[in-house]
């Protein structure tokens, strides 16, 4: 059997080159899914936010039928789609996320804004999989085969290539702007920081901060210690330069 498809907005990029942008005809097998040729046609399910077929919005679940014509979009950032049937059950009512191996430098900035972030540069697919399920976690990844697994329910496919790229990207994308909480985590733990008294952590500081700076965070798990100096100040300008092109 034969359906037609209509991918929308960003949902392109996953597409050959000559299926972009337009309605293009596939066959099917008879037993498959919304789901099934979605991602046989390059689109991770995770990408999805609304299928129409043939004019009524379905779910992943759907038995497609000779004739069918699918609709499907991305996130909607502007149009009210409550009446219809959205692909995911639940929204995660605390955002935080899972990172892939590749993206160590966006986990960090993820990190320094205040999300929690989970990040290993050596974590398998199944192992991501297992985290973002038991923990409610948002997978981010630019490996569009593990957002095709069937038990990731909430993920981002990560276009941008460099991490302060990726990191304005998630945050417009997620609306993230109004929930940062900057410098919060550890960016290499993702521990609290806590305020530390001067005199606790005098002996592990650079005569030069010791000299300039009274105010310190620390992190229980790595014992690393944090101050406002320049790399701080690089740090904040950036966050609010994403920020801004994020809100």
């Amino acid at each position: 059997m034969t359906a037609t498809f209509r991918f929308y907005e960003e949902l392109n990029d996953f597409l050959a080159p000559e299926r972009r942008r337009s309605e293009f005809s596939v066959p099917c097998a008879r037993a498959a899914t919304t789901k099934h040729m979605i991602e046989a046609l390059g689109v991770p399910h995770t990408e999805v936010e609304l299928i129409l077929v043939n004019g009524e919005s379905t779910g992943f679940d759907h038995l497609l039928q000779d004739g069918d014509r699918v609709a499907i979009y991305p996130r909607f950032e502007a149009l009210d789609i409550t009446p219809l049937l959205r692909v995911r059950e639940w929204p995660l009512r605390v955002t935080r996320f899972v990172a892939d191996a590749h993206l160590g430098g966006l986990a960090h900035l993820l990190r320094m804004a205040g999300f929690d972030t989970l990040y290993r540069n050596d974590f398998h697919d199944s192992e991501i999989a297992d985290i973002a399920v038991r923990d409610g976690r948002i997978v981010l990844t630019r490996d569009r085969e593990l957002l095709k697994l069937r038990s990731i329910t909430h993920g981002c496919y990560v276009h941008a290539l460099k991490p302060a790229q990726q990191f304005q990207e998630i945050v417009a994308r997620l609306d993230l702007a109004r929930s940062v909480r900057p410098f919060k985590l550890c960016m290499e733990c993702n521990a609290p920081l806590h305020p530390v008294d001067k005199a606790r952590v005098l002996e592990r500081l650079p005569p030069s901060v010791q000299a300039n700076y009274e105010r310190f965070t620390t992190c229980d798990v790595c014992g690393r210690v944090f101050w406002e100096g320049s790399h701080w100040k690089k740090m904040r300008a950036l966050l609010a330069e994403s920020l801004r092109k994020g809100d």
